[in-house]
């Protein structure tokens, strides 16, 4: 078991990534979001039971209008990582996400290559240029800035291109996480990337405004349905009830060391 609690935030997004877990996309997934005080009462309930960090993901968090206000609302209680897309930041959120910079919160964004076509190709137009201008603002400003790459087609030559202008934006070796894309969800249907096996995710209580699940991979989406093969609970508040179940769950699977965590 991990020690972080993951919430799912939304399942909306801006963009269309063709090896999305969920779906997501601007105009047909459905909009299931947990709310402002949901996750900060999940975040408060897992500091009591235990948990270390939150993880927050979607869909793209930031299409939650309040989404800035929340990510410090939960920095204050846990260290908090929130992925995002990169995307949405105007000068006027970036102001927003200013006292940031004073807690343990960072944001994890996704940048696949360091051509903009092809970065672009399987993330939508203007992916590129928005993401490489944003993350100089935001470390300017002192926010901790992680960089994720989704692997299903770059070469070796482009992966070490892509580490060259991570650096040269001002983001460290250590906050570069590199993974395959998973074959769930959207990836399934599109046939890309790897089979997740038994042993290639650490179960972390992931919650979602369907329940709980396994881990940040589980709750996937595949032609408009939310994949159930991973849930643990449809029950999350009060938080105890659904970690209580987890802990059933995870104590049946098989021990050892040799679980691989790909996402951070």
């Amino acid at each position: 078991m991990g020690e972080r609690l993951w919430l799912y935030a939304t399942y909306h997004c801006n963009l269309a990534c063709a090896y999305c877990l969920t779906e997501s996309s601007p105009h047909i997934a459905r909009r299931r979001t947990l709310s402002r005080e949901a996750m900060v009462q999940a975040a408060a309930e897992g500091k009591e039971l235990g948990f270390g960090a939150i993880g927050i993901t979607g869909g793209e968090t930031f299409m939650l209008p309040d989404f800035a206000e929340t990510f410090l609302d939960v920095a204050r209680i846990l260290p908090v990582v929130a992925l995002t897309n990169g995307t949405l930041f105007t000068d006027r959120l970036l102001d927003r996400l200013e006292p940031a910079a004073g807690l343990p919160a960072a944001l994890q964004i996704s940048l696949d290559s360091d051509v903009a076509s092809r970065n672009d190709a399987y993330r939508g137009p203007d992916n590129f240029a928005k993401t490489v201008s944003a993350i100089p603002k935001l470390v300017e400003r002192g926010i901790e800035v992680r960089i994720a790459t989704t692997v299903e087609y770059q070469t070796e030559d482009e992966l070490e291109r892509v580490c060259e202008l991570h650096r040269s934006l001002g983001i460290p070796d250590e906050r570069h996480v590199v993974r395959s894309v998973v074959r769930r969800g959207r990836a399934a249907v599109e046939g890309m990337g790897v089979e997740l096996g038994p042993h290639d995710a650490l179960p972390e209580l992931t919650l979602t405004a369907d329940g709980a699940f396994l881990h940040p991979f589980a709750p996937t989406v595949r032609h408009g349905v939310t994949d159930v093969d991973l849930l643990v609970s449809r029950q999350t508040a009060p938080l105890e009830g659904a970690v209580h179940r987890f802990l059933c769950i995870v104590s049946e699977l098989p021990a050892g060391a040799d679980v691989v965590r790909n996402v951070r």
